[in-house]
């Protein structure tokens, strides 16, 4: 993935924001604030971006976004049910209007049949509306697939404002 890339993403995805008066939450399990850290790497994102949870642990996840541990346990953190919830935990725990979560396999271990390495979920939510998707990026190293998720979960944020 380029970074170039994601830097431009985020460059349109604060100007949309600024334009329709949108303030983001994250919450990041996989990308360990990666997302956060492109959005308050441009000068002026305090006027779109509240607030950022880095989740890593399940437990992170119970305390500080509200997730319901029982749903963790029925359908695992790498799953769309979680990566919902963490989505409606961030929203939910902030001022902001629309957020977004990641949670994935990043590897290069801790795959399995179920969920590979490069298996990640992005969720959004948008005033009460959730979207999200699966995505299945190909196995080119940790910091690809960790930059390949903040790359989609910000063009999802433009694509849903």
């Amino acid at each position: 993935m380029n970074e170039t890339l994601i830097k431009k993403q985020t460059e349109e995805v604060i100007k949309k924001c600024k334009k329709k008066g949108y303030l983001i939450a994250t919450a990041e399990s996989c990308t360990g604030g990666m997302v956060a850290s492109y959005l308050t790497s441009i000068s002026g994102s305090s006027e779109i971006f509240d607030r950022g949870f880095i989740t890593y642990s399940n437990l992170s996840k119970v305390e500080l976004l509200g997730i319901d541990e029982e749903l963790i346990n029925k359908y695992g953190a790498v799953s769309s049910e979680t990566a919902i919830a963490m989505a409606l935990g961030a929203v939910n725990n902030s001022r902001a209007n629309i957020s977004l979560s990641i949670t994935g396999v990043a590897g290069p271990s801790g795959g399995t049949d179920i969920n590979p390495v490069g298996t990640v979920y992005i969720a959004i939510v948008n005033n009460s509306k959730t979207n999200y998707n699966k995505f299945n990026f190909e196995n080119l190293g940790r910091n690809f697939i960790r930059q390949s998720a903040v790359y989609e979960a910000l063009r999802m944020i433009y694509l849903n404002i």
